[in-house]
């Protein structure tokens, strides 16, 4: 029996399903560990929204575990699928050295050019392999490829073979009826939730193939040309010999199913059948599979014929990228877990999937957003810390900063996003002057060594290099605008004056805020210390005028890094010369 440790994150999403899973579970198998299960198709880069089908499981997989329970997370690589067409803006491919595999599995596909895995497939699984485990993924991989050439699902085929006629009586229900005179589409399409999702949802699924012969809910790999452009035209049961033609190259051949691994079941056929053979019980579905007719729910009539149920699964709504569609994964040019982590914490990713419920859509930024985010993140911690967060929001919190096997790697001294993306910037990857720079921002606890402020430091170096245009980045002025300075009327030379006068005395990231906010209302007759409720809104026009004129003097353009950042980047001795002392 397990040992239930009582939660106290009752409140979130998370726990809600656990307590569900948990349940179902036992009802279906006692005594066995619970299963839940994702499924990858490695047919171009995994990118951020396919996360979420790994996410939702792995998080109640984890609560599970928690609470003392045996859970195995199934991740179902669908590298037997076909190579359906080839991405675009992936380095290393072109149509001219693709084109040609089409149709074939993508373990059959050569991987682009320069790289050192096999096949397309495990290429492309590779840096999702790499990036779970940043994130503290724990499951079980399965590849369909293996699967099915090994002969596992050698007695489903055969099954399903022998009920294809309930099978085709179930996806008679949903299909439309053609129109006069059209012709019978040939094309088989694997993922087909995905290419309904590039269109407009219209698009055909292949759940077999139907003709003279009857329906079929397998499809063979042809044995010439590999690809399953294949059309069975008769199979016999007692002896279960399989006849095909293929429709590319014209190669025909008989074959006894009972010990021919060359081939898969449909999909809609093939995912309902892995649910009853894993004994499935949680898995999530995205909106493109949740419509009346597709995959998730024809397989839950389907499931029944291999003597399984249909899982609990709720249906995920699709993560977006700042400024970008909805995103395909046979795209090239789409966000990867993989380039998220390249600018953002695995805490911060986690969080971002569980602090939202699966039906609810969310974006990931790669611009200015980020530091809002990290802002927003870096209070919550601060709020977990001192008791005053939310109980929902500790739940989300726990669940970003550790699994049940223990606490993610993180900064030791989580300086603000922002200010190490600014410093970054302005250093331009010289880390002595980084180092000198952070170890000012509060002289009385100051950072010893860059490697207190990573990996955040190096997250933020990374953001700024690979996301903000060269156009934005902040380069200090070599020499003082004489011109500028010589035009400047008394008000604004006051200004300055009162900055300069200060700069020692508030040489920290806090006393350089007070300093900077404080010039204007100081000009204006107020206190320094006066709050913006005593304080006429003229004062924010001045502040944002004489914030204006520091940039222009400081860096040639009229905004930039936060300027108690940026005047710490600068240095006290430069900034007096810039700026005209």
């Amino acid at each position: 029996m397990p040992i239930v440790a009582q939660s106290t994150e009752t409140t979130d999403w998370v726990s809600r399903f656990a307590d569900e899973v948990i349940e179902e579970s036992e009802r279906r198998a006692p005594g066995k560990p619970v299963v839940v299960a994702s499924g990858l198709s490695p047919s171009g880069p995994i990118h951020l929204g396919n996360l979420r089908e790994v996410m939702t499981p792995h998080l109640v997989a984890d609560e599970i575990r928690r609470r003392g329970y045996q859970v195995r997370h199934l991740i179902s690589w669908d590298d037997y699928d076909r190579y359906r067409k080839v991405p675009k803006g992936i380095a290393g491919v072109s149509d001219e050295s693709h084109l040609q595999h089409i149709g074939k599995p993508l373990t059959s596909v050569p991987a682009p050019q320069g790289s050192s895995y096999p096949n397309w497939a495990e290429h492309f699984k590779a840096a999702m392999v790499e990036s779970l485990a940043e994130l503290g993924v724990e499951f079980d991989g399965i590849s369909q490829t293996a699967q099915y050439t090994s002969g596992v699902y050698r007695e489903q085929i055969l099954h399903a073979m022998k009920h294809r006629g309930d099978i085709d009586a179930v996806l008679a229900q949903y299909r439309t009826k053609p129109k006069a005179g059209a012709k019978k589409s040939q094309k088989p399409v694997d993922e087909a939730e995905l290419e309904a999702a590039e269109g407009s949802g219209a698009a055909a699924e292949d759940d077999g193939s139907s003709g003279a012969a009857g329906y079929f809910p397998y499809k063979p790999y042809c044995g010439n040309c590999e690809k399953d452009l294949t059309t069975v035209t008769s199979y016999v049961d007692d002896t279960t010999e399989l006849s095909y033609t293929c429709d590319e190259c014209g190669f025909s051949e008989t074959v006894r199913l009972n010990e021919f691994n060359r081939g898969k079941l449909v999909w809609k056929v093939d995912w309902p059948m892995r649910w009853a053979y894993e004994g499935v019980v949680f898995e999530p579905s995205g909106v493109d599979h949740s419509s009346p007719g597709s995959s998730f729910q024809v397989g839950g009539q389907i499931v029944g014929i291999f003597g399984g149920k249909q899982p609990i699964g709720p249906m995920y709504a699709f993560v977006g990228i700042s400024g970008m569609a909805k995103m395909s994964s046979s795209r090239g040019g789409v966000p990867t877990p993989a380039d998220a982590l390249k600018i953002m914490e695995p805490q911060i990713l986690r969080w971002l999937y569980a602090r939202r419920r699966p039906n609810q859509s969310f974006k990931i930024a790669f611009d200015q957003e980020i530091q809002r985010l990290y802002d927003e993140w870096d209070k919550l911690d601060g709020k977990v810390a001192d008791g005053s967060a939310l109980p929902a929001d500790v739940a989300a919190h726990s669940r970003a900063v550790r699994t049940a096997g223990g606490e993610l790697t993180r900064t030791a001294r989580p300086l603000p996003y922002r200010t190490l993306a600014s410093v970054a910037d302005i250093t331009a990857g010289h880390q002595d002057q980084a180092l000198r720079i952070l170890s000012e921002l509060d002289p009385e606890n100051p950072l010893g060594a860059l490697d207190e402020a990573r990996p955040r430091y190096d997250k933020a170096e990374a953001w700024i290099n690979t996301q903000v245009p060269a156009d934005q980045r902040t380069i200090v002025r070599d020499e003082p605008d004489a011109e500028l300075l010589k035009s400047l009327d008394e008000a604004s030379q006051q200004s300055l004056r009162l900055l300069l006068d200060g700069l020692a005395e508030h040489w920290s990231l806090d006393g350089l805020t007070h300093l900077v906010y404080g010039v204007p209302k100081v000009q204006a007759g107020f206190s320094a210390d006066a709050t913006p409720k005593e304080l006429p809104a003229e004062i924010k026009t001045a502040q944002r005028a004489f914030f204006a004129l520091l940039y222009h003097l400081l860096v040639g353009r009229d905004t930039g890094p936060r300027l108690p950042t940026l005047l710490l980047a600068v240095g006290q001795e430069r900034v007096r010369a810039l700026l005209g002392e």
